[in-house]
């Protein structure tokens, strides 16, 4: 196995392809790119090996298996499905020291974070906290879901009609409410710039008091522990997506998309000793005993056996962070995470409980002629950034969405994607 920094895999991987010198086995992040590698030749159609491939598929179920396939040929073996991490999160003891509750509506979410600024919840005499931060579009999750909207690049089913977070039609009133936000100074100015985590490090440093994040993020160990440490006294709890007109999301989820889409390079089948060891490889993570290892690592070393229960031990949690690389066939997702985190599992349970707007972006592998999608997310991610900090004005957002189509064809490939889903039965 060769492992490459994350930021620099996708440029290492194009240099060895173009250079003739293949992985037998290699993967990519979505089934667009995997349709590139196809379409390239250079991908091992897996359908005659399905049926030895059965260990695989009868841990994922047939759903989840099916991911794999393009047209009817299984190209991929997708690890297992995640689940989601993320929820809204509040400092409890500013809301206590306010005589403030957390809050269940729009109405409310902004009382608190007006309060967070005005009303100096630090104590410290200045006037230099942020009700609510976070990172990008990913900060305005439960905000646009309360008005059922998922993120700009979002594609999901409403009313039974297939949109886009650009076009749905609430989507100017989600942006209002947040730019209404935005423009009290309500929410940290630089939501879109923070990168690396920024946006925590300013809410455990207590200059913010609502973020918009993962469990791993607050309440794993490393994490509390960081936050206990900048300020003893601060309390960091979950509370549900406030309701709004649109219902009550925590944003959106893709559960068509897979963590991990593997494929093995069609160079491999002139060697089918070679093929079958990767398949053994593959089939091996899937069973009792391999899902184990690479799930847990090693017995009474990152683990220990009691009476049939599985109980993590510290090491477990400091040293599996990247045991993720050698789940091949995916995990037992929720089963792992109460395992390993069971001191937080309640944490774990909540993200996932908070309902969802269901992303089907996973779904999408091709593209009809003319449009170019990276254009078009920069044009949508560049453009709502406008309406959001008052750069454009909102009484042009009709006219966004009309470019989005005379310029980038956008009708088009949401005509393109209602048909790959109606393919896949992901909608009718």
């Amino acid at each position: 196995m060769s492992t490459v920094a994350m930021n620099d895999y996708e440029n290492q991987l194009n240099v060895r392809l173009a250079a003739g010198n293949f992985p037998d086995a290699f993967e990519v992040d979505s089934t667009s790119k995997l349709k590139a590698f196809v379409d390239k030749g250079l991908v091992l159609d897996l359908t005659p090996y399905v049926a030895k491939l059965k260990p695989v598929s009868d841990f994922q179920g047939q759903a989840d298996f099916d991911r794999g396939k393009l047209q009817g040929k299984q190209y991929a073996i997708v690890r297992d499905a995640d689940v989601p991490f993320s929820s809204f999160w509040v400092r409890q003891d500013w809301l206590t020291k306010l005589n403030l509750k957390a809050p269940t509506n729009l109405d409310e979410l902004y009382t608190v974070a007006k309060a967070f600024v005005e009303q100096d919840p630090d104590g410290n005499g200045k006037k230099d906290t942020f009700g609510i931060t976070g990172f990008e579009f990913e900060a305005f999750s439960s905000i646009f879901g309360a008005f059922g909207v998922g993120a700009p690049d979002a594609l999901y089913v409403k009313n039974g009609k297939l949109v886009s977070g650009a076009t749905d039609p609430q989507a100017k009133d989600a942006i209002a409410y947040a730019k209404k936000l935005l423009d009290e100074g309500l929410i940290d100015p630089e939501i879109i710039t923070n990168k690396n985590n920024a946006d925590v490090d300013k809410a455990f440093q207590g200059k913010a008091g609502i973020i918009f994040k993962g469990w791993n993020n607050i309440s794993r160990k490393t994490s509390y522990d960081k936050y206990k440490s900048i300020n003893p006294n601060a309390e960091w709890v979950q509370f549900d997506s406030p309701v709004g007109p649109g219902g009550k999301f925590a944003g959106g989820f893709d559960y068509t998309k897979g963590p991990a889409y593997f494929m093995v390079s069609k160079s491999v089948e002139k060697d089918p000793a070679k093929l079958q060891k990767i398949i053994d490889v593959f089939n091996y993570t899937a069973t009792e005993e391999g899902l184990r290892l690479v799930s847990y690592g090693v017995e009474n070393k990152h683990y220990k056996m009691d009476g049939g229960k599985l109980t993590a031990l510290p090491a477990l949690d400091t040293e599996g962070t990247n045991f993720w690389i050698y789940q091949l066939a995916g995990r037992n997702e929720l089963e792992y995470l109460k395992t390993k985190f069971a001191y937080i599992s309640k944490d774990v349970q909540f993200a996932i409980d908070q309902p969802r707007i269901k992303m089907l972006n996973g779904a999408i592998y091709e593209y009809p002629a003319g449009f170019n999608k990276a254009d078009a997310d920069r044009y949508v991610k560049e453009e709502t950034i406008k309406f959001l900090f008052g750069k454009r004005p909102l009484t042009e957002y009709d006219s966004f969405t009309k470019e989005l189509d005379t310029t980038f064809k956008f009708n088009a490939f949401m005509t393109s994607a209602e048909n790959q889903l109606k393919e896949k039965k992901l909608f009718q």
